[in-house]
């Protein structure tokens, strides 16, 4: 039976690039579990690998067959952005272990769906002030920078990662993010316990 390992944590505490660390690291022969979403993509992501990048149509086509495992819909200052979850033929739970990158909502849905033994969440932590300074960065390189959306982000993660939800959730372990290499390795040496025979 696989495991699925879930890395949570607010915008900006490098959750993207921490997935991409462990999923290069072959010992660990994890398999990305890759969400679906329909906000536009940002530059240098490509498609299948951070997201799935659909459209409305796509998204009904996947309720329709009864694939969709949890859905949320983000008000954005660029209209209404959705993220979703779908149990599809790429992903074998029986066989391999999966990565998955997602918020405190989206993993309860997909622990609930698979079950708390089989969906480990890994929670990473970044200062607020050193993650506003990320998120800016990250913004500042983009074609066409989006601050206002960086902003409402950054504002609505103290509400969605509030102390309470995250107990709620079940999140006992907690990895920081202040140096990068140190927090991979943690979080390396705790997947391998769990994938101990």
């Amino acid at each position: 039976m696989g495991k699925l390992f879930y890395i949570i944590g607010k915008s900006s505490t490098g959750k993207d690039t921490i997935f991409q660390s462990l999923l290069e690291k072959k010992e660990l022969s994890l398999r990305p579990l890759v969400l679906y979403t329909t906000r536009p993509m940002r530059a240098g992501e490509t498609p299948g690998l951070q997201y799935h990048f659909t459209d409305e149509n796509g998204l009904a086509g996947l309720e329709a067959q009864g694939r969709v495992i949890e859905l949320r819909a983000y008000h954005t200052v660029h209209g209404v952005w959705k993220y979703f979850t779908a149990d599809t033929e790429a992903t074998n739970l029986e066989h391999f272990n999966y990565l998955a990158v997602g918020v405190l909502e989206s993993f309860r849905s997909i622990r609930d769906y698979y079950g708390e033994d089989r969906v480990i969440p890994i929670y990473i932590e970044v200062e607020d002030g050193e993650r506003l300074q990320r998120a800016l960065d990250r913004e500042r390189a983009q074609e066409k920078p989006r601050y206002a959306e960086m902003c409402r982000r950054f504002l609505a993660d103290s509400e969605d990662f509030s102390e309470e939800k995250i107990q709620a959730a079940g999140i006992k372990r907690r990895f920081c993010n202040r140096e990068l290499k140190e927090c991979i390795e943690e979080i390396s040496s705790c997947i391998r316990e769990y994938l101990k025979p």
